[in-house]
């Protein structure tokens, strides 16, 4: 090969690696697909988690602390959520960049969250300080973070600002017309109760209008026992439940227990992007959760 060669071989590569206006690390999957609606191919994104995983306990690997070491911006859910692996990331990581300001942005930040508790009492399971984190199944609240997040984007950006707006308008557009299309779809689950594996639905049974009388859990992140789901049987049989809820992620055994002693489904809701075939997008995890639940109201 000649030189001349070699030269453009090398200058390709580089051209290929420095293509990306923005290296963007996202915590959760919601987020980075939320990224790819905001940004396309200005940005590269890399997500930190699946939704096979449960994002309160991962561990600190070499492959995400090398992703965060090349970040320009970290997009993480925050309320605590990540406590027991991000700090840990971003310390080992080594990037000022991202360790706070422009490039640290926390989507409980831009929104107001729920259940925040009015102590803080360590034996009342894995509560979280700054409010309930799992707000990525309201797609009001997903909406004024993608506002904010456009924003942030535009700050570290500048150059790349409108092209920013022009997409989270059309995000937005779509986005609201697709929210007011599955608040009508799921008018018949308005009232409907609900028991939950884990303390993570109450944006969504809020947006909907349903109501959770019960968790698998006996207190957040501590696994059900079989005295604590004994003690739910007669009150998910007398509450005309319409289903038992659990993560793509969790264990099933519980909710599949609770569920042979009741006669109450047990379904298991994407949570999150990647949770199903359906949730390829952030649009499809709402197409799935909804279609599901009313599958069950039938």
């Amino acid at each position: 090969m000649s030189r001349l060669a070699i030269l453009a071989t090398i200058l390709l590569a580089f051209g290929v690696q420095n293509a990306h206006a923005l290296n963007v690390f996202a915590c959760e999957p919601e987020w980075g697909s939320l990224m790819h609606e905001l940004a396309g191919d200005i940005d590269s994104v890399d997500v930190g988690t699946t939704a096979l995983q449960d994002v309160h306990v991962i561990e600190a690997k070499p492959s995400l602390i090398a992703k965060v070491r090349r970040a320009d911006l970290v997009v993480c859910s925050g309320a605590d959520l990540e406590i027991g692996w991000l700090p840990q990331l971003i310390r080992q990581a080594g990037n000022s960049k991202v360790a706070s300001g422009p490039g640290y942005f926390m989507a409980a930040d831009q929104i107001t969250t729920l259940e925040k508790p009015s102590k803080l009492d360590r034996s009342e399971g894995d509560i979280h300080p700054q409010g309930n984190p799992h707000f990525q199944m309201d797609p009001n609240r997903v909406l004024a973070v993608a506002k904010a997040l456009a924003a942030r984007l535009a700050e570290l950006d500048p150059k790349n600002a409108a092209t920013y707006q022009q997409k989270l308008a059309d995000f937005s557009a779509r986005w609201q017309t697709a929210t007011k299309a599955w608040e009508a779809k799921a008018a018949p689950l308005k009232g409907r109760k609900v028991v939950v594996h884990h303390m993570a639905w109450i944006y969504l049974t809020q947006w909907l209008g349903m109501e959770q009388i019960g968790a698998l859990e006996p207190k957040p992140g501590v696994p059900p026992t079989s005295a604590h789901l004994a003690s739910l049987i007669d009150l998910t049989k007398s509450s005309n439940t319409l289903a038992i809820l659990r993560a793509a992620y969790q264990d099933p055994k519980p909710s599949d227990w609770l569920s042979e002693h009741t006669g109450v489904p047990a379904v298991t809701l994407p949570f999150t992007v990647g949770g199903d075939a359906q949730a390829k997008d952030l649009f499809g995890l709402f197409d799935s959760t909804i279609d599901k639940l009313l599958a069950v109201a039938k």
